[in-house]
């Protein structure tokens, strides 16, 4: 084995080890400071200030008993990050197992995958519409940063997990 050869195995294997679970540790970190952390700053009638949180917005539409935007948002922007993580760690864990299940598991949370950033559409939108209406000045907080970076993290991994898995041999007919 030549030495620039050594040195392409050396980084691929250090990547393969700590890449992944790096990018996962740091999604899930940058997930839970999102969520709790402001997503914007409202300011109504130059008067009233308030700072909205993600886990703040979905409680105060379960008190206001908007159950419908309740559960969308719910499901969303908390249950299909956190699980999308959770078995991305568990792909990632079980890689040397059971390959064929692995991958059928990686292909069924790439499909989730694809639903991970209707939270950010739709916080997005809320924001173009009440600005638009004049109704507030609103100000993006460090939430939607953290939120989003989670995301493309969170997306990253997968892809890196996905070529990894297709590394480790031919894909089943």
């Amino acid at each position: 084995m030549s030495a620039l050869e050594s040195l392409s195995h050396a980084k691929t294997s250090f990547f393969q080890r700590t890449g992944v679970p790096l990018l996962l540790g740091l999604a899930f970190v940058l997930f839970a400071v999102g969520i709790f952390f402001p997503f914007f700053h409202v300011q109504k009638f130059w008067v009233f200030a308030d700072a909205v949180s993600v886990v703040g917005g979905i409680i105060i539409l379960f008190e206001e008993q908007e159950y419908f935007l309740f559960g969308v948002l719910t499901l969303f922007t908390l249950v299909f990050p956190a699980v999308k993580l959770g078995l991305l760690a568990l792909i990632w864990t079980e890689r040397s197992h059971d390959l064929q299940k692995v991958r059928r598991l990686h292909e069924r949370v790439a499909q989730l995958g694809k639903w991970s950033m209707l939270d950010v559409f739709v916080v997005a939108i809320l924001i173009v519409v009440m600005k638009s209406a004049g109704l507030a000045q609103i100000d993006v907080g460090i939430g939607v940063y953290c939120f989003t970076f989670s995301v493309v993290m969170t997306q990253t991994a997968s892809n890196w997990i996905s070529r990894l898995l297709a590394q480790r041999g031919p894909q089943p007919a």
